[in-house]
């Protein structure tokens, strides 16, 4: 197990191992999500000492594979849950109650039955509410416990505008609204334990100076409502933490943002508490597709592939950077790399934006080529679709030279299962040979 001084504060795509990458693809098939439980303990563990005397929660939303989840228990992380299905995972995982956040934004009714049910059984569970709506709707459940109140600190940061939490209407009570609502929560009989805000996802070392504003404004705050209620337990000034997703970027200077963080906080008398969640988890993953079309176009090579928008969403929505790498290039055998030329890697999806690359240089690909997409470890498989009647992938790990499927690829008879179950039962005399076909294996039963 790599110690924390000897473990890089980044891992590029071109550090992986093509030889250990390229049989899984054989085994497993593609598309295929690929992650380094090592390398998810070194970043867990680079953050634990950056930020010694800080509660580290772990973001479930950006990966929620169970194996992730038990590992970063096993190694002394909480866990933070943006749903009931995440506190469920965490539950699983082994986590108990006193190490569960469950940060509610609008959140179901269901949602919060299933939270106050579960909070019988550990009621060291802490809820966070972003709105009096919400306390109001816990009160009406007979919730009385652990209470955090996120605020809207009126500042954002993050790599992209639709990440901008900080300062979004959506997010958390306005902060100069926050006192007057927490001894309202107080004197109703809550045990209100904290704040919470979180400024924005991958925030960069150029954003250094907004985050350092949002921080201290949370300090602020919090020395306010402690006065108001009596004290706080903890100040949650949530993740955010970027990696740098491009080749020529430097990786984010941990220690000196931990120590930016607690001169802009202040003396407090609370535990503070951080939430990363892309910063664990993205670079520990690679996404494995293959190359099944390369079309010459007017200005570019196309290389169609069989993964898509609905496999790693993140290019789509956020024109997110991705590195990719031709691992079949890597031993051509032709004894030299190819030619490199400028290509589009495309998936199977009918919209334009279905890209993972446009005209990038790459070395010249041919059907059959394994490529290699970086930074897949977060918000890669959780934000996947059926869109296109698509099953989504599998996934691997790898765990200190281990290797054990965690996620069995999907079927086209799973993507139809819901629709069928919810069908009569007569209809079952009525399938059509379309229907037969695809209630027995295919050819995305792996």
């Amino acid at each position: 197990m790599t110690d924390v001084g000897e473990s890089p504060p980044v891992r590029r795509l071109s550090e992986w191992d093509a030889a250990e990458l390229r049989p899984l693809a054989g085994e497993y098939g593609t598309p295929l999500y690929v992650l380094d439980l090592e390398r998810v303990r070194q970043n867990y563990r680079r953050l634990e000492a950056a930020f010694p005397d800080a509660d580290v929660l772990y973001a479930v939303k950006a990966n929620a594979l169970g194996d992730v989840l038990s590992t970063l228990h096993e190694a002394g992380a909480g866990l933070e849950c943006a749903s009931a299905g995440e506190v469920q995972r965490a539950l699983a995982a082994g986590a108990p109650g006193s190490e569960i956040h469950y940060t509610a934004v609008n959140p179901p009714a269901g949602d919060l039955d299933w939270i106050v049910d579960a909070w019988a059984d550990h009621p060291d569970l802490t809820v966070t509410a972003g709105s009096t709506d919400t306390i109001d709707r816990l009160a009406d459940r007979g919730y009385d416990g652990r209470l955090c109140l996120r605020v809207n600190p009126g500042i954002g940061a993050g790599h992209h505008e639709k990440v901008e939490t900080g300062a979004a209407a959506k997010f958390g009570v306005p902060a100069e609204r926050a006192v007057d609502v927490l001894v309202d929560a107080a004197d109703r009989g809550f045990d209100v334990v904290g704040i919470h805000a979180h400024v924005g996802s991958g925030v960069s070392s150029k954003q250094r100076d907004a985050h350092r504003e949002f921080v201290a404004r949370m300090g602020d705050l919090a020395r306010d409502v402690a006065g108001a209620v009596g004290g706080l337990k903890f100040v949650d000034i949530g993740g955010g933490f970027g990696v740098p997703y491009r080749e020529d970027e430097t990786p984010l200077d941990l220690e000196s943002v931990a120590d930016a963080t607690r001169d802009a906080l202040g003396e407090l008398d609370a535990t503070v508490t951080i939430e990363p969640g892309r910063y664990v988890v993205a670079d520990a993953g690679v996404l494995l597709t293959t190359v099944n079309t390369v079309k010459d176009a007017r200005e570019t090579t196309v290389a169609g592939v069989d993964a898509g928008l609905t496999t790693l969403l993140r290019p789509a929505m956020y024109d997110a950077y991705h590195p990719i790498r031709n691992l079949t290039a890597d031993v051509s055998e032709r004894g030299s790399s190819r030619e490199r030329t400028p290509q589009t890697v495309a998936g199977p999806i009918c919209e334009s934006g279905d890209v993972f690359c446009t005209a990038r240089e790459l070395p010249r690909s041919e059907r059959g080529d394994l490529l290699a997409i970086g930074n897949a470890g977060a918000y890669g498989y959780e934000m996947a679709t059926q869109y296109n009647t698509r099953p989504r992938p599998a996934s691997v790990v790898l765990d200190d030279g281990d290797v054990r499927p965690a996620r069995r690829r999907e079927t086209i008879a799973d993507v139809l299962r819901p629709e069928r179950e919810a069908l009569p039962s007569a209809s079952a005399d009525r399938k059509t040979d379309h229907d037969r076909a695809t209630d027995t294996d295919n050819e995305y039963d792996r």
